[in-house]
């Protein structure tokens, strides 16, 4: 028998119960309006808060990507709770959510551990969410995808490009970057802040943006350094914050969802 990862959020970011969370993956999608984007989403970025604050967010690029033919999905996330250097796959033969397993791509995650600065490293994976999360829109939307999971560290946005770049590679493959945006600012505050990240990374300037604009802030500047080298567009997808979904407006967190690939045609 393999090694899993278990849930570690369940019943606090997502519900536990699996009827229920698959009935508010659902209804999270079905909610979502009708977007028309003009690129073919290789990646996605995507926030991680509790679904009841960022779920609305989230499911808009999520169901853009249930259209794909995707057969991996790239999850690189930012570690909240274990420092380290260079990115973290979580060495495990799946990922558990309420819905069941997720297997990892042994082949994808060896090409990734390939690179100097990815390692196994299952204590920095143990009690994350950013990328636990994405899972189970993941597994509504694709079911039977496969995933490689990298959290990143204290690593150049650089040398997290040419992971991407490099797993990207192989047909079948899209990318999530997880990353909220501004946090626990008054609302207005918020919204001119994240109006102006949002602007860096839907114009693609990586350059631009600085650590506290947003937490996943090293894989945001990874996809847009991918984008900028293959001369894809980004396409802002939905903009909100916890003051807009659930939460009070003294202090909130900002979330986008965008969509990053060639132009279509």
């Amino acid at each position: 028998m393999g090694t899993v990862r278990p849930a570690a959020v369940a019943g606090t970011f997502y519900p536990a119960d699996p009827r229920v969370l698959r009935r508010t993956v659902t209804d999270l999608l079905a909610h979502d309006p009708t977007l028309s984007v003009d690129v073919i989403p290789r990646m996605v970025i995507v926030p991680h808060a509790g679904y009841v604050y960022s779920g609305p967010v989230a499911a808009c690029a999520y169901r853009l990507l249930s259209t794909s033919a995707a057969e991996a999905a790239l999850l690189v996330g930012p570690s909240h709770f274990v420092a380290f250097t260079g990115m973290a796959t979580p060495g495990v033969d799946a990922l558990a959510t309420p819905l069941g397993e997720m297997p990892t791509d042994s082949a994808l995650v060896a090409r990734a551990e390939g690179h100097p600065l990815v390692a196994p490293r299952p204590i920095a994976h143990n009690r994350e969410h950013s990328l636990e999360v994405q899972l189970p829109f993941l597994q509504t939307i694709l079911p039977g995808v496969t995933v490689v999971p990298l959290l990143t560290g204290d690593v150049a946005p650089e040398s997290v490009g040419m992971v991407l770049a490099y797993l990207l590679d192989r047909p079948g493959v899209v990318g999530v970057i997880s990353s909220d945006l501004s946090h626990y600012l008054p609302y207005e505050q918020a919204r001119r802040k994240d109006a102006a990240t949002v602007a860096s990374i839907r114009e693609l300037r990586p350059e631009d943006l600085s650590w506290d604009d947003a937490c996943g802030l090293t894989g945001i500047q990874a996809a847009l350094l991918v984008a900028c080298d293959r001369g894809w567009s980004c396409r802002l997808l939905d903009h909100r914050n916890s003051g807009d979904t659930a939460g009070t407006r003294d202090s909130v967190v900002g979330y986008a969802a965008f969509a990053i690939g060639p132009l279509i045609g």
